[in-house]
C-alpha cells in the first residue's frame, strides 16, 4: 500500500492495525468491508473452505485470517468472545432468533491453515445455530460467512438478555 499524502511506501504496524508512510509518517487506518473486517495483508496460508489464500485482518482491532474469497474467518479462541461482546455492544436492536441449522452428514473434515491436520466440525456451545470447526492444537475457530453474524444476533441468556 503507498501513502495517500505522499505516494512512498508504507509498512503496517500490527499491534495498531494501521499502515505508517516510510517517508512522511502519515497513518492510513485500512477500510473495512461490508462485514467490518480490516485486511490488512496477505499470507501464504491457504483457505480452510476453499483454499484460496487467507489475509492478515482485524475485527475490532483484534487480529484473526480472513478469505476475501469465501469471507470466512480463522479466529484465535482467546480472542473469541471478545469479538462477539464487541459486535452485541452496537447492537441496537433485540436479539434475533435463528432457525436451527444442521450439521452437514459426511462433511469430510476442514484442514487448519496452520497445522495443516483435520478440524473438529461441531456444533458451536453458545447461540446462532453454527456448526464451526476448530482446531484445538492451535486454538483457533473457523467460521463460515455469516456464522459471525448469526452467532451476534442471537439470543445469548449469558450476556444479560432477558427470556422473555
Amino acid at each position: 500500500m503507498n501513502c495517500e499524502n505522499c505516494g512512498a511506501a508504507t509498512h503496517l504496524d500490527r499491534n495498531r492495525s494501521v499502515f505508517i508512510c516510510d517517508y512522511c509518517g502519515s497513518e492510513m487506518i485500512p477500510p473495512a468491508g461490508a462485514d467490518g473486517v480490516q485486511v490488512l495483508g496477505e499470507t501464504k496460508l491457504n483457505c480452510p473452505a476453499c483454499n484460496g489464500m487467507l489475509s492478515d485482518a482485524a475485527l475490532e482491532f483484534q487480529p484473526l485470517l480472513y478469505c476475501a474469497t469465501c469471507h470466512g474467518m480463522l479466529i484465535g479462541m482467546d480472542v473469541f468472545g471478545g469479538i462477539i461482546q464487541a459486535l452485541r455492544s452496537y447492537q441496537s436492536t433485540s436479539p434475533a432468533t435463528a432457525a436451527p441449522r444442521n450439521a452437514a452428514t459426511g462433511k469430510l473434515p476442514r484442514i487448519c491453515a496452520r497445522c495443516s491436520k483435520s478440524m473438529e466440525n461441531h456444533p458451536y456451545g453458545g447461540p446462532g445455530n453454527v456448526v464451526i470447526d476448530t482446531c484445538e492444537p492451535c486454538e483457533l475457530n473457523w467460521l463460515d460467512k455469516q456464522e459471525l453474524q448469526r452467532i451476534v444476533a442471537a439470543p445469548d441468556y449469558s450476556y444479560g438478555a432477558k427470556m422473555f
